[in-house]
């Protein structure tokens, strides 16, 4: 191969070694998050049944609206 082949195949590995490292780092905030998230919502089942009610009916009057 020549010179310009290996540079660029080695920025392409460096590439792809970063886009791992972010998409893994992105995976564990979100699971991170998601677990947050269930453990509120266990604490407070009926104001999150309420804020969903909300958000749900401010929703239907707006798409209802003409």
């Amino acid at each position: 191969m020549s010179d310009k082949a290996k540079d660029a195949r080695e920025r392409l590995v460096d590439a792809l070694d970063s886009a791992r490292t972010t998409c893994k780092r992105l995976e564990e905030k979100a699971i991170d998050s998601a677990k947050a998230t269930d453990k509120v919502v266990r604490e407070h089942p009926y104001q999150f049944i309420g804020g969903a009610l909300a958000v749900g009916l401010l929703i239907g009057v707006l798409v209802n609206r003409k």
